[in-house]
Parts: C-alpha cells; structure tokens; sequence
C-alpha cells in the first residue's frame, strides 16, 4: 500500500532523511517513532505529497508521489501534528470547505458531515466556533477532516495531543476501528500509545529507518538476558543476598515498590521454579513472580543509543 525506496532529502546541504527504505502493507497499523529531528515529520510529508523528496521513490497505492500528486491526496486522509484549522468557523461549515476541497459532491455532503462528526463524537459541537472549543474537541475536528470522503490510507501525527484520558481512550478505540478497514501510519511520541495500537513499529533516527518489526519480535531480538519482577514479603537485605547466590543469576536489584526485585538472568534459562522454591524454602511470602520483557521505551532508547554511540566510534 505504501512504499517507500532509496529516499533522500536535503535541506540545502543538510540531510534530513538519508536513503530511507520501508514500506506498510494493506491494512496494517504501523507506530512510526524517532526523537525530535530524527526526519519523521519530512518522511510524512512526503508521502502526503506536501514537499517532493531529492531523489528516490514513494508509492501510495502504487502511484508515485511526485507523477501522480492529487490522486494521491485523494487516497489519504492526514492529521499533522498541529491540526491547521480555520478559528472562525464552526465545526460543521469547517467540515464542509474541507469536503469541498477533497471533491465531496454536494449530494453527499450533509451524509458525509453526519458520519465523521458522528465517529469523532463532535456532532454537538457542529454549531459552535472552532476557537471557541477546548483543545480535545479541536483535536477531533481535525481527525474528522482527516476521515472525510473515507480514505482508504489515514497518517496520523500525535493525534491524542491535548486530550483528557477518557477521549485519548476514546480516540486509542477509534483508531483501532478504523484500522480494520484502513491502513494507517501513526506518529507519536508517547509510547504506551503506539504498543497498544499499533501492530509493527518503525524506529527512525537521524534520517536512517534503524529498526522495523513488531514490539516482540524487537524486544526478542534486543534483549540479551532474562528479567524477572518479584514481589516478596520478607527481609530486604536477606532476600537479596540469597537470590543473588543461586545459580544462573547475574544480578538482584531491589525495584520501587517496597518488596520488590528486578532479577537479571542468563538468557534461554528460566529460574522462576528455582526462585519460587528458594522463597518459600526460606518462611517469605511470595506475592508475585513474572518475566519482564523490554518495554518499547526501552527498545527505543536502546536503538538510538546503539546509533548514536555507533557514530561516536568512527
């Protein structure tokens, strides 16, 4: 659906992006992450057709960005990050100069305003001035013009900024919705967000695609030894140096909660029947004990760290 191959771009002489190679198949939710700077912004842009890359090819549904710009446009629905929105209209006549823009025909019109303000939970602010509406609301009127004319590929750049946690709930649902129907790239910078919505994950830094896969398959890939979280009721100083004794234990560090460890071990080797013995062996009450995997903020350090001090050594 979306194909992206040998794709630079340059700033006068400043590399933004540097032979960007990925690509999202039909359907997919793919998070797309980087630091601040790293080129996720020019790459969506791009593939919206704003700006034209230096050389190289993006493909959206098999038209080519640059030959075939409008029909493009047509296919994509884009929020960027700030939703550029006209403050003295109301919601619905917003709408409406947005629908004409994108060629929905006038038959069609009061249908189509009905239906995105109806997904985007919006219809009773329909009548009410853009700059007059929170932040939140604001936020939903640009995903709605986003839905407009139903396009079959949606890219969403932090599109829960400025909302309560019951509508990024909401709008996390929405996503998830539209998802099955749509493909969707999204952009965010909170990470929790992108593990529960998205389905494989892009990770940019300095202009370079450094990592694409699911969040399992990375942390599998990344994680070189085993951790365990345990929750014990018993002597702190004691419980620590025992389990730092048995074998195959590389490291015990007491976590934030009172009671709580962090235990490294080697890799391919499970010691939780070991460390629920030990516990029990020894009068302390076992609470908890589970594998931890890597989070994907910890994926994402651990990559643009890697990079950067890969750098550093040439």
């Amino acid at each position: 659906m979306i194909e992206v191959e040998n794709l630079p771009k340059f700033y006068g002489s400043v590399p933004a992006l540097s032979q960007v190679n990925f690509r999202v198949d039909q359907g997919e939710i793919v998070g797309f992450l980087g630091p601040n700077g790293a080129g996720k912004t020019t790459a969506l842009r791009i593939l919206t057709c704003f700006m034209p890359p230096t050389s190289g090819t993006a493909r959206v549904a098999g038209l080519d960005c640059q030959l075939h710009s409008l029909e493009v446009r047509g296919k994509i629905g884009y929020l960027p990050e700030n939703v550029p929105l006209y403050l003295d209209m109301t919601t619905q006549r917003f709408l409406a100069f947005a629908a004409a823009a994108k060629s929905v025909p006038r038959s069609r019109l009061p249908q189509e305003l009905g239906r995105v303000m109806e997904i985007c939970s919006i219809t009773a602010v329909a009548d009410r001035i853009i700059g007059h509406l929170s932040k939140g609301f604001r936020q939903r009127v640009g995903i709605a013009q986003a839905l407009l004319n139903d396009p079959p590929i949606l890219i969403l750049d932090e599109p829960t900024i400025g909302l309560d946690p019951t509508q990024i709930i909401e709008i996390r649902s929405l996503i998830k919705e539209l998802g099955k129907e749509r493909t969707i790239i999204l952009s965010s910078h909170i990470l929790p967000e992108v593990s529960q919505i998205c389905q494989r994950i892009l990770i940019i830094n300095k202009g370079q695609i450094v990592a694409t896969d699911t969040a399992a398959n990375l942390t599998a890939q990344l994680q070189q030894n085993l951790h365990v979280y345990l929750q014990v009721e018993g002597p702190k100083i004691e419980v620590t140096k025992k389990l730092a004794t048995l074998a195959g234990v590389l490291d015990v560090k007491p976590a934030d909660v009172a009671g709580t460890y962090l235990i490294e071990t080697a890799r391919g080797e499970d010691l939780r029947p070991l460390l629920a013995r030990t516990v029990v062996e020894h009068g302390w009450q076992l609470k908890e004990l589970k594998l931890q995997d890597l989070s994907l903020e910890d994926i994402f350090m651990q990559l643009v760290t890697d990079e950067e001090s890969g750098e550093e050594q040439e």
